[in-house]
């Protein structure tokens, strides 16, 4: 009893500290910052930042909307904000307008500038956290496991403190695949695809899906199939969560574990942390 008593009081104190605790959020910031960017990058390669303004130190999450690469638009989930951490939301191009190695070259760039800049707002550049639900999930899982698209900043994918995808593809995105001229029941896997890097050296990742029977076609069994070929491989921090009695968009009983994983890591990384 006395155990539960000094947890519940642990709890109410850290719920009292963030409610006490304001936050500032910064709309339409440029992550890219090259000069010779077109009309349509200028247009949608913005994100907002949401940010904690009496802490430091604190943990990022950048987070990708979903919408098939074809549509969706940036947001700042109100679940997880007042955490006691940022929220990147983040715009990228849509195909048809470009190409699939297009959007994830956007992520890349976004995921980059938080690496450079989250220090400027009081953030831990050792606590950045990529995340995303379906499309989303699925360019947050490319940044992470295809090391090139980070590698063109000078950033190593490794550096991420962990990626949290939600009911993103694991094999090729099937806008992709339409781009070959496949239909979107068959599979495939090539550097479009999270599972052809699985590798032992990857990031913590946790795989967050809905329920297998109600999910989009297949997406559970991809995730369980890259949970498992991680383990092959080596990797040592690879969990898969199932979200029962919910479909594709899964969302609401998803955000509370990606912050429970953004906590589990920040120990990790600062044992002595509160």
């Amino acid at each position: 009893m006395k155990r539960l008593l000094s947890i519940s009081f642990a709890l109410i104190l850290g719920l009292t500290s963030y409610a006490q605790t304001t936050y500032k959020t910064h709309t339409n910031l440029s992550y890219y910052e090259v000069k010779d960017q077109t009309a349509y990058m200028k247009e949608r390669c913005k994100l907002d930042l949401y940010v904690p303004e009496s802490i430091n130190g604190f943990p990022t999450v950048v987070w990708f909307h979903g919408g098939g690469l074809t549509g969706g638009s940036k947001e700042l989930p109100e679940a997880l904000q007042n955490k006691g951490m940022a929220v990147i939301g983040v715009n990228y191009r849509l195909s048809p307008k470009v190409k699939v190695k297009d959007c994830i070259a956007d992520a890349a760039a976004a995921v980059a500038w938080a690496f450079k800049h989250i220090a400027e707002y009081g953030g831990d550049p050792n606590l950045i956290f990529v995340s995303g639900h379906s499309a989303g999930g699925y360019l947050a899982s490319m940044v992470g496991m295809d090391k090139s698209w980070l590698a063109k900043y000078e950033i190593d994918a490794n550096d991420i403190a962990g990626l949290i995808p939600f009911s993103g593809h694991t094999i090729t995105h099937f806008t992709a695949r339409q781009e070959m001229g496949m239909p979107g029941h068959q599979p495939l896997i090539d550097e479009l695809a999270p599972l052809y890097f699985v590798r032992a050296d990857a990031p913590p990742l946790l795989l967050i899906t809905g329920d297998r029977e109600l999910e989009m076609l297949g997406r559970y069994e991809e995730n369980a199939y890259m949970m498992r070929m991680m383990r092959v491989a080596g990797h040592q921090d690879t969990r898969l969560m199932e979200m029962d009695g919910y479909g594709h968009g899964m969302t609401y009983p998803a955000f509370p574990l990606l912050v429970n994983e953004v906590s589990r890591i920040k120990k990790l990384i600062y044992p002595e942390s509160k």
